[in-house]
């Protein structure tokens, strides 16, 4: 009998006749009671999330050559962009390090930077101390300049429109605030060793 079920009664469940043929004939050609092939039936839609009236397409096995398929499809085009794309890039890679540790142990005799002089902490307090007060002075300056040629601005009314701001001031004037400013921002340069 049905292992698990032995001792439970049978119960009648209303089905058309010819359905019920289909069923039994069903059963015994997979040789289960037609209480087990009922079960293992409702079992196997709830395992799968199928309903009955899901189509699967022609069989399981269809489905799984598909599936197959497009695997193999995949690996395919993943096997066709390693070489294509990522073996080549790789060797470029390993030749620009190769390239790049040859050069630097050809270098490394060349560079040479000397013996560091030392200084105590008091003397490089001193000297950027001295450097902030030289860039507050150049930046005071430049503020004065700056104020004196705010001065010279004077606001011209349209007859028509809106008026505008004219600065009157000599080519002389501006040639001397863009030298200041080139100064104040450009004299601490890796060239002066600052």
């Amino acid at each position: 009998m049905d292992k698990g079920y032995e001792h439970e009664k049978f119960e009648t469940i209303k089905i058309k006749c010819s359905v019920a043929g289909k069923f039994r004939n069903y059963c015994k050609t997979i040789s289960r009671t037609q209480s087990m092939a009922l079960l293992d039936m409702i079992g196997f839609f709830e395992r799968n999330g199928v309903s009955p009236e899901d189509n699967l397409g022609e069989t399981i096995t269809s489905l799984k050559r598909q599936i197959i398929k497009r695997t193999n499809a995949v690996i395919a085009i993943i096997k066709n962009i390693e070489k294509t794309h990522h073996k080549p890039t790789t060797a470029i890679l390993q030749s620009l390090f190769e390239e790049t540790a040859l050069i630097e142990k050809d270098d490394g005799d060349a560079l040479y930077f000397g013996t560091p002089t030392l200084i105590t902490e008091n003397e490089e307090l001193e000297y950027y101390r001295k450097e902030y007060y030289k860039t507050q002075e150049a930046y005071r300056g430049l503020g004065q300049e700056t104020k004196g040629l705010l001065k010279k601005v004077k606001y011209v009314r349209n007859n028509f429109g809106m008026g505008h701001y004219r600065l009157n001031a000599t080519e002389a004037d501006l040639k001397r605030l863009q030298q200041k400013l080139d100064h104040v921002h450009h004299h601490n340069t890796p060239e002066t060793g600052r």
